[in-house]
């Protein structure tokens, strides 16, 4: 099927991107009513800079949705049908105007022009409900509203998706973090940060955003072990040192 690639590769360094079909088993029932059905499943896929392809399924709307799965190169063309024009029909247009109500949404927002982008935000998320984008991008326009109750709601489904915590998307990342302190929402950074952490165990900067978000809330004792452990992956963390130095000096811990 190797041959196949290029009816299937869109990109100008002929990677390997479009949409696949394979076909998946099901168990259905319990006990003795028990049995198996076959599904067609379609998947986006794309080739990342490592060589592997990164695949996930197609929503109802036809854009990809859910949590990434990295596959060989090997095991996609063995696994899985290319569709070239399912993608080129259905899937490639839909994407493509996802992507502009996106940027059209990220303009508004950054002219602070918040009631507009979360308008376009909402019409992303009724393509893509998971769309980690269009969710930080709503949830920062409730906080810069100062609308906290909603975007705690918005926090909720955030730390459900584990894509939010991605390195694609650190920079949306660290803005919704900066912007639940700024808005003295202690309690859901203390949240936030424990699902970062949980996900990106190793990172010593989420363990120390961790403990600011302890110590804001007025848990010292709590910020204190967590920069203990960021020290204990990074002994050189000069800032977390000097945190539990000033926990120590002002005697909190």
């Amino acid at each position: 099927m190797a041959d196949e690639k290029t009816t299937i590769t869109t990109l100008k360094d002929d990677r390997i991107r479009g949409v696949f079909s394979a076909q998946k088993v099901y168990k259905v029932g319990t006990g003795v009513t028990q049995r198996k059905t076959v599904q067609q499943g379609y998947f986006y896929a794309e080739e990342n800079d490592a060589g592997e392809i990164e695949i996930q399924p197609l929503g109802n709307n036809n854009v990809p949705t859910g949590t990434k799965e990295t596959i060989t190169k090997e095991d996609l063309l063995e696994q899985y049908a290319p569709e070239p024009e399912y993608y080129q029909q259905q899937v490639f247009p839909k994407i493509r105007e996802l992507q502009k109500t996106l940027a059209r949404a990220d303009r508004h927002r950054q002219r602070g022009e918040t009631f507009s982008a979360e308008m376009e935000y909402g019409n992303a998320l009724k393509v893509d409900e998971d769309n980690v984008r269009a969710t930080f991008g709503i949830g920062l326009c409730y906080m810069q509203r100062g609308d906290t109750a909603k975007a705690e709601d918005i926090l909720h489904r955030l730390v459900k998706l584990d894509a939010a915590f991605g390195s694609e998307h650190k920079h949306l990342f660290n803005e919704f973090g900066i912007n639940l302190r700024k808005n003295k929402m202690y309690s859901e950074s203390v949240e936030y940060y424990t699902r970062a952490v949980e996900l990106s165990p190793s990172d010593e900067n989420i363990l120390y955003n961790k403990a600011r978000a302890l110590f804001e809330q007025g848990d010292a004792l709590g910020a204190k072990t967590a920069l203990e452990q960021a020290l204990t992956i990074n002994p050189n963390f000069e800032e977390a040192t000097k945190f539990i130095n000033y926990l120590v000096a002002k005697k909190l811990v």
